[in-house]
């Protein structure tokens, strides 16, 4: 998704925009082998569901179209956190709900329909082309489909590769710094299953895990009358890939609805798909004071987050957005170090929330946010405020959907509505 997000909107600026992609590209909206997360649940949250639309107008109605869910924000969500479930918001908002692969299909669509964009499936990336001094990246080389090596030669190579992105490395051995790197260790699984949804059924259940149960869940309302149901546990406490063994890990959770689902309606998943996630991992590209011209890092290469905070495709929405104004500058000279300095606000946020989560469980490892035990404490207090106070709900929720920063739930009167509260 950063890739061909990335894609749009280099599409504006340059004349020529190839997009190398490893898996066959389907023509239907399937699992790829590239995308091993590909099977559960993915959230688009506010910020980013703007974003896409503002990039490609209309993206919303063709998401449903193909069968997409547009759910209200505010009133359709069933959030669990805290030991109760979140009052109802008063500001409505559209939540897009569908599977990885259709997100990805709309998307992949509309960039292929841009005149300037090429698609090279089957090619798997080799190494950067550089210069003499090894100053500028020039293209890249690739092992195409039919066999053979190939040189494509380019202005501007954006690392898209995700979180096994092999550009520190490249970085070391030409003598560039790498960036420095944060692994936030969460020893994280989850197993989701597909089963059959009725047409009224649209509801988004979320379960929050705690200190005292790191388990939790969230299932949501998909495309041709499907639901996914995701399970999640921390610190190797993994929810098992069997029916009935995943099944009894739903009847763990404070939410009975997860063990009704999957106990109840009929399986249209054959197996059950399980992603480990050991590490949230950070790449500070924005601390070096030197890096090559002509290339750039992206997405998941630049930040990957704990998955149950369903913030990794609007960060690369956002990051998107960045790169389209880093060149709306007019010069390309240290584009990258530009691009790193402006898109380390947005990383940030998100890095903040997710991390900031994970160090509520005692065993989470890694680099800890100043302040963020006193500021778990804080947000608890809020959340268990938010059981019935509307605007608390609606001040975390915007700083959740990444409208907000979240330096905005210290603000005075949602200070004083906290600190009133009797929780």
């Amino acid at each position: 998704m950063a890739g061909l997000l990335t894609a749009r909107v280099l599409a504006d600026s340059l004349r020529e925009v190839t997009v190398i992609e490893r898996d066959p590209i389907p023509p239907e909206p399937i699992t790829r082998r590239g995308v091993p997360q590909g099977r559960h649940v993915h959230l688009l949250l506010e910020s980013g569901r703007a974003t896409l639309d503002d990039l490609f107008p209309g993206f919303g109605e063709e998401l449903a179209r193909e069968g997409g869910v547009i759910l209200d924000g505010s009133r359709d969500v069933m959030h669990y956190q805290e030991g109760d479930y979140l009052v109802d918001g008063t500001r409505q908002f559209p939540l897009y709900f569908a599977t990885r692969p259709l997100f990805e299909h709309v998307v992949r669509r509309r960039v292929a329909d841009l005149d300037a964009v090429t698609f090279r499936s089957r090619c798997q990336w080799t190494d950067y082309l550089v210069d003499g001094s090894a100053t500028t990246v020039t293209g890249v080389t690739v092992d195409a489909a039919e066999g053979g090596s190939e040189e494509l030669d380019a202005d501007l190579v954006v690392d898209a590769t995700g979180r096994t992105s092999r550009t520190p490395t490249w970085l070391q051995t030409h003598d560039y710094d790498p960036p420095q790197t944060d692994e936030v260790r969460v020893d994280m699984a989850y197993s989701t299953a597909y089963i059959e949804r009725p047409a009224n059924d649209r509801k988004m259940v979320l379960a929050a895990p705690s200190p005292e149960l790191g388990r939790g869940g969230s299932t949501f309302p998909v495309e041709d009358g499907g639901r996914l149901v995701t399970l999640f546990g921390l610190h190797g406490d993994h929810p098992p890939t069997d029916e009935d063994g995943l099944i009894e890990f739903a009847s763990s959770l404070p939410v009975q609805r997860f063990e009704r689902l999957l106990d109840t309606r009929t399986w249209l998943s054959e197996d059950i798909a399980h992603y480990p996630f050991p590490t949230s991992i950070r790449r500070r590209y924005e601390g070096l004071e030197r890096f090559p011209e002509g290339l750039l890092v992206v997405g998941d290469a630049l930040a990957s987050f704990n998955p149950i905070y369903g913030q990794g495709m609007s960060v690369a929405a956002l990051e998107a957005l960045v790169l389209h104004r880093t060149l709306a500058d007019g010069s390309r000279e240290d584009l990258g170090l530009r691009f790193f300095d402006r898109v380390e606000d947005i990383v940030d946020i998100a890095w903040t929330l997710s991390v900031g989560g994970d160090f509520v469980f005692p065993q989470t490892e890694g680099p800890k946010p100043l302040g963020t035990d006193l500021t778990n404490r804080y947000i608890s207090r809020l959340l268990r405020g938010s059981h019935d106070d509307q605007v608390l709900r609606e001040a975390f929720v915007e700083v959740l959907m990444m409208e907000r920063p979240p330096t905005t739930l210290f603000s005075p009167h949602i200070l004083w509505r906290v600190l009133r509260s009797n929780t």
